[in-house]
């Protein structure tokens, strides 16, 4: 139909005509409706849909006065139409695909740090996007507690003991609903805790509103510089009159920030409790070097770390952040993905479901023989960098990805990263004069070549899900469960049980968070005899495997 207007009148009766026709032409093809075993005349029904008319030639519109007309031309014309559906669709976008959080598409681009902002207490020790999002930061706080019962029944039973009475805890992870909920667990258990983020996309804003609107002390938001981030960790650590004596970290930043500015404060941590395996790696390197001067709990490497969230929550988040950043259609695409751990398996394992044509690269002869044995093809990246269409990290390594390699992958290739860092890829060699980026949508850059190619890189080369998409509630209840406890049993433990070293979680523990995790899904466990237990020599209650035992 024509968008022209002028001086004219549409007549009503013309207009009659046409729903009169369109009326007739529903009753024509309700008629045709047929059950399952007749037959359709195709020809009725081709005639029923052409009965309807296309193109009428559209009588001009009349303004009474010079203000309606005024008043009409107000309204967008076809080609506004078109930019307004572009702003708005990419307003959604933006919005839903970055963990969720409305509140990435704020019109306020004043920095946090540069407002003071108070809370509905008159508090201020926080720096949030915008405190007033609170409301709807609990709410999303409230559905996460729904999908994880098992640390809300870890509150309930200590929360009369207080078994983290007088622990100060400085935390450095992703703010997402599901970390909120451990935050105000380990508040409820009598901790006083103060934020900040590991990731400067992954935090979700009105979470983080909600927290400070509680009483944490919370400094991180969606976007944040470098600048930002390390500026955040000294905000969290740095207060007068507080000293933290518990420290629960997300890659070692935060950690190594503390042994950086402020080695004293190790004087009074009572433990570290890491949970990523670039923090593991660095907490390792300290203690081989004689530096770590505190214990500190491998969270990563527990069983309930690696075999649920590093494996089942990448397996359904890979496929989420990739759709929603690239709507990519994964069936019949080449993906090769670097590193077959826990995260690799879960991922591979996901694309293969949707027909992709999945290779593997690997360093461990034992991961790269599980690999073949699970049906996938083991390939150095060079010998296939040529045709893959997309490269996914997760290795926690650097240089995976190399200058050299990205300027050889061909035009459309998606390249990201589901490692805790943002090493994995070489972005630094990108930011170069001779090569264009161009902001796509939230999180998604399109590198472009002078030849015109373009390679599309998501969320700068950090964590894919969780700054792109969002993770699975419930898996992440195993986890923060298990962050809890290594907590409670670092911050009581008697001196002398732990040195100055890193410890993997005993193995009981990781059994009891299994196993408050089992009623979700009605399952009962088998109980063993007496007579069974002592021929495997056993305690009837756990725990059922040694240390060396592999899952």
């Amino acid at each position: 139909m024509s968008d022209s207007v002028g001086d004219g009148k549409l007549e009503v009766k013309q207009a009659s005509k046409e729903v009169k026709e369109s009326e007739n032409v529903a009753e024509k093809y309700s008629a045709m409706t047929v059950s399952k075993n007749s037959d359709v005349n195709v020809g009725e029904l081709s005639a029923a849909f052409t009965a309807v008319p296309t193109h009428k030639s559209v009588k001009k519109i009349q303004f009474a006065n010079q203000e309606e007309k005024q008043e009409f031309s107000k309204f967008p014309t076809k080609a506004g139409r078109r930019s307004l559906s572009r702003s708005i669709s990419q307003s959604s976008t933006d919005s839903y695909s970055s963990a969720a959080s409305y509140t990435d598409s704020s019109d306020d681009e004043t920095s946090p740090r540069d407002r003071t902002q108070l809370n509905s207490k008159g508090a201020s020790d926080f720096c949030v996007k915008n405190v007033k999002q609170a409301e709807f930061g609990r709410r999303e706080i409230e559905i996460a507690e729904q999908d994880m019962s098992a640390l809300i029944s870890l509150r309930k039973r200590a929360q009369g003991e207080k078994p983290l009475a007088g622990a100060k805890i400085v935390g450095c992870t992703h703010i997402t609903a599901q970390t909120a909920v451990l935050i105000e667990t380990l508040v409820a258990l009598g901790a006083e805790c103060r934020w900040t983020a590991c990731n400067i996309y992954s935090t979700q804003n009105e979470v983080a509103a909600a927290l400070s609107e509680s009483g944490v002390a919370v400094f991180a938001w969606k976007g944040e510089s470098e600048d930002d981030f390390w500026w955040c960790i000294d905000r969290c650590v740095n207060k007068e009159g507080w000293e933290a004596n518990m420290i629960l970290d997300d890659g070692g930043d935060l950690t190594h920030w503390v042994y950086k500015k402020y080695p004293n404060v190790f004087k009074k941590i009572r433990g570290i409790v890491e949970e990523s395996v670039t923090g593991v790696h660095r907490l390792y390197q300290l203690s081989k070097a004689s530096k770590l001067t505190v214990p500190a709990m491998n969270v990563n490497d527990s069983v309930t770390k690696q075999k649920f969230d590093n494996l089942y929550c990448c397996r359904e988040s890979i496929l989420d952040g990739l759709k929603r950043t690239t709507d990519v259609m994964f069936g019949g695409k080449q993906v090769v993905v670097c590193g077959y751990g826990e995260v690799g398996k879960g991922c591979c394992t996901a694309l293969k479901a949707l027909g992709a044509i999945v290779c593997i690269t690997e360093i461990d002869p034992i991961c790269a023989l599980q690999a073949c044995m699970d049906g996938f093809r083991v390939v150095k990246l060079n010998e296939v960098i040529r045709q893959v269409d997309v490269i996914i990290t997760c290795t926690g390594n650097k240089n995976v990805v190399t200058r050299d390699q990205l300027d050889r992958m061909k035009n459309g290739c998606i390249v990201c990263n589901m490692g805790h860092s943002n090493t994995e890829i070489d972005v630094a060699s990108l930011r170069t004069p001779e090569l264009t980026w161009e902001r796509v949508r939230s999180q998604v850059d399109h590198v472009i070549w002078p030849d015109g190619k373009r390679v599309v890189l998501l969320a700068e080369g950090r964590l894919l899900n969780l700054s792109c998409s969002t993770v699975p509630t419930f898996v992440l209840s195993i986890t923060a469960t298990t962050q809890a406890l290594a907590l409670i049993e670092l911050y009581n433990a008697p001196d002398g049980r732990y040195k100055q070293d890193v410890y993997l979680l005993p193995k009981k523990m990781d059994e009891y968070v299994a196993s408050l995790h089992l009623p979700t899904f009605d399952a009962h466990l088998t109980e063993l005899s007496d007579e069974q237990a002592k021929y495997l020599g056993l305690n009837k209650n756990g725990p059922f495997k040694p240390n060396y035992y592999r899952y």
